[in-house]
């Protein structure tokens, strides 16, 4: 895995995040009337997380910048992936959940791959080479 290859995971990551945010801001509703799903009874818990969901990109974005620099934040980044992809996915294995929510468990597990080999690969870039 490249420094280039990934500045562009966590760039695609962060544009990801940041277009469901500014999508869940702007047009709260909208997924629920696409997929024929009952809203919650106020916008603010639709909201609330897509606000989340835009601070976590503007991280991404960071750590794009220089991977180097911000592996720590790289952690988080797994743990927002698998915290999302695990409630889906336990929900959907048990007790059921609508399934407007599963494509996007399914593309937040790729990212918590990615971003986890991306962790891995960016301790060489941090660490002084051992000398011969």
């Amino acid at each position: 895995m490249s420094i280039k290859l990934i500045r562009g995971i966590f760039f695609i990551g962060a544009l990801y995040d940041g277009v469901i945010g500014v999508m869940g801001i702007l047009q709260p509703n909208l997924a629920f009337e696409i997929f024929t799903v009952t809203p919650p009874n106020h916008p603010a818990y639709v909201q609330f997380p897509a606000l989340m969901l835009l601070i976590f990109a503007a991280m991404f974005f960071q750590v794009a910048r220089d991977p180097g620099a911000w592996r720590s934040l790289m952690l988080y980044g797994v743990a927002l992936k698998a915290a999302y992809s695990g409630i889906v996915f336990s929900y959907a294995l048990t007790s059921g959940i609508p399934g407007m929510w599963v494509p996007w468990a399914w593309l937040d597990l790729g990212f918590l791959v990615l971003f986890l080999g991306s962790w891995y690969y960016s301790g060489s870039l941090t660490r002084p080479t051992a000398r011969h």
